[in-house]
């Protein structure tokens, strides 16, 4: 007799298989968090197998459905660029993006956001102004030179949270700043708004 868990299409083990992933293998497979993994799968929007013990596996063609051709050039869903040298607040970033549905790369310095962004141009880059050796400024002033004003959209964060600062970020061509610490709730609202225009 099906158990519960089986009728709603969650099995009760997995085999021993190539094609079933763990939530870490799932998740560097996806790269994103595995939080976001966890987030997808109790929300209903990834499809999760338990074994006895509990945890969860993941098909891997389950995966590919659900990212669908949001890879490389193909890609469907947007891409954010998270630029920031904070590791907890690119979490914070990562998960809350990914949980609406946005692909995130994330570079911990102006150097590592601007090899990402030669690899493959983002819809959008969130940018922290206070990083060490180049700052934000000077890689926006890059990232100009390079793709233009209007290429790409950027949102400037700084701890800094003065009138000065905001209209030095629209003068040197940002779309958006937001000073930290800031509502997240905040930021996805402005992600959507410059990915929609």
């Amino acid at each position: 007799m099906a158990t519960d868990r089986e009728t709603r299409g969650v099995g009760t083990s997995v085999p021993a298989d190539p094609d079933w992933l763990t939530l870490g293998q799932a998740a560097k497979y996806l790269g994103v968090a595995q939080s976001t993994i966890r987030k997808w799968s109790d929300g209903g929007r990834l499809t999760a197998f338990y074994t006895p013990g509990g945890h969860r596996r993941f098909r891997r063609g389950d995966l590919d459905a659900f990212v669908g051709s949001s890879r490389g050039a193909g890609r469907t869903r947007p891409l954010v660029l998270i630029v920031d040298d904070d590791a907890d607040l690119r979490e914070l970033l990562r998960t809350n993006l990914e949980s609406e549905g946005y692909l995130v790369r994330e570079a911990a310095s102006a150097q590592e956001g601007l090899e990402a962004l030669d690899e493959e141009p983002p819809d959008l880059i969130l940018l922290d102004v206070m990083m060490p050796h180049v700052d934000g400024w000077e890689m926006l002033r890059r990232v100009r030179e390079r793709h233009g004003v209007e290429a790409i959209p950027v949102v400037m964060f700084s701890g800094k949270i003065a009138e000065d600062e905001a209209a030095a970020a629209e003068e040197a061509g940002a779309q958006a700043f937001i000073g930290k610490p800031f509502d997240p709730e905040q930021l996805l609202a402005s992600t959507k708004q410059l990915l929609r225009a």
